[in-house]
């Protein structure tokens, strides 16, 4: 039946006789009852229609909730490339790129936003302590237990030069401008631990082995050494738990932390902040502490519960990352969440402990944030590099 065919009470003309509605819309059961009740009074019968179907329809359910935005979880990329425990990792000035070193004897390189391994520098012949990569990243210096600190091209992995010692090369980095480099050797049989300041030149055929200037008398191994500002001066620091600061001109000692308010165990790392006014040291003593560039003031002191190797400060925030964990040859003996494998992150000023991130299947002996700080991160002895895009919640961090 069609609409227009419904009994009214007012006589319909032939020529409105037309149907308003397809025949599979008629009313039925209670609608056609109200429709027929109401449709001398309503003026228009299809939006009367219309209206009882919506009665009809039950309502539409309710759109999923947003999910806030701590619930986005931070997920790292795995990055598996070496086959022995990570011992450093540095970014590019840029960002881009990701440098590692292990003990398999070969430094790679990995796109910092995805984890993808560009390459690998092949050459050295034992453990690759420490690396770094010129401010154009255009060449890399590495340090190995091989007793050489290489030079190499970063785009093509080609070796460029390769400086000799009598002893395992530790730490490496460059001076600003990249005309100089600081390197330390280990306490090997009769030779004693050196700091040596090296000349890079431009071309390198010109390239020589010759030291500009060469520091002793420093008690067991030196793990880190870099420049202070305007590379007016060099910082050490390593097993006799002891920060000095030295003249990079003369080799004259300036400053010598206080034994009291210092580490009282062997200094694992150290890292500077992007403005290089202050710097933080981790130890085997369970803790990391923040000392001033120019005066070796004690800033800031962050406790753990476990030894701490590595360490670094974030460049855009009021943050630093503390990594470590129990002695790798005790590691076997536990499990991971007893071993304490996570990286921990601190407030700067305030001390506090504001958040960890775990993963790791053994101690964490590497750690560096991206220098956009919106990123960092981590190498352990279980062989892995772990690549972490910080979430919402880290940046919305209230104390």
């Amino acid at each position: 039946m069609c609409l227009w065919a419904l009994k009214r009470e007012s006589t319909v003309h032939e020529e409105s006789r037309r149907p308003l509605l397809p025949t599979t819309t008629r009313p039925v059961g209670l609608a056609r009852v109200f429709f027929r009740r109401l449709h001398s009074t309503h003026p228009d019968p299809t939006a009367l229609l219309l209206l009882l179907r919506r009665r009809r329809r039950p309502p539409p359910p309710p759109p999923p909730a947003a999910a806030p935005p701590s619930a986005a979880k931070m997920r790292p990329i795995l990055m598996k490339g070496h086959e022995r425990p990570l011992t450093f990792l540095r970014y590019n000035r840029d960002g881009d790129l990701l440098f590692s070193c292990a003990k398999d004897h070969t430094p790679t390189v990995w796109f910092a936003d995805n984890g993808d391994r560009l390459g690998t520098y092949r050459g050295h012949n034992g453990a690759v302590w420490s690396c770094d990569v010129s401010r154009d990243s255009a060449r890399l210096i590495t340090g190995s237990a091989d007793q050489t600190a290489k030079l190499w091209e970063v785009s093509t992995g080609r070796e460029l030069f390769s400086f000799r010692f009598d002893a395992p090369a530790r730490s490496v980095e460059f001076a600003i401008g990249d005309a100089l480099a600081v390197i330390t050797t280990d306490n090997f049989m009769d030779h004693v631990p050196t700091v040596q300041v090296k000349r890079i030149a431009e071309d390198v055929e010109d390239q020589t082995e010759e030291s500009a200037l060469v520091i002793t008398g420093i008690k067991g191994r030196i793990n880190r050494a870099v420049w202070g500002p305007l590379n007016r001066t060099i910082i050490t620091a390593g097993e006799d738990a002891t920060i000095r600061i030295w003249d990079s001109e003369t080799g004259k000692l300036l400053k010598e932390s206080d034994k009291e308010s210092g580490h009282q165990k062997t200094i694992s790392s150290l890292s500077k902040s992007a403005d290089w006014s202050h710097f933080i040291t981790g130890s085997l003593d369970k803790s990391a502490k923040l000392w001033d560039t120019r005066t070796l003031t004690l800033i800031k002191t962050y406790v753990t519960e476990r030894p701490v190797n590595a360490v670094d400060i974030s460049p855009t925030h009021h943050t630093v990352v503390l990594g470590g964990g129990q002695d790798a040859m005790n590691v076997t003996m536990t499990d991971r969440r007893a071993g304490k494998f996570e990286a921990k992150f601190y407030h700067k000023i305030l001390q506090e402990e504001i958040g960890g991130v775990k993963g790791h299947f053994g101690p964490i002996n590497a750690l560096a944030f991206n220098p956009d700080g919106r990123s960092f991160s981590s190498g352990g002895e279980d062989g892995y590099v772990r690549l972490h895009h910080f979430d919402n919640d880290y940046f919305n961090i209230k104390i």
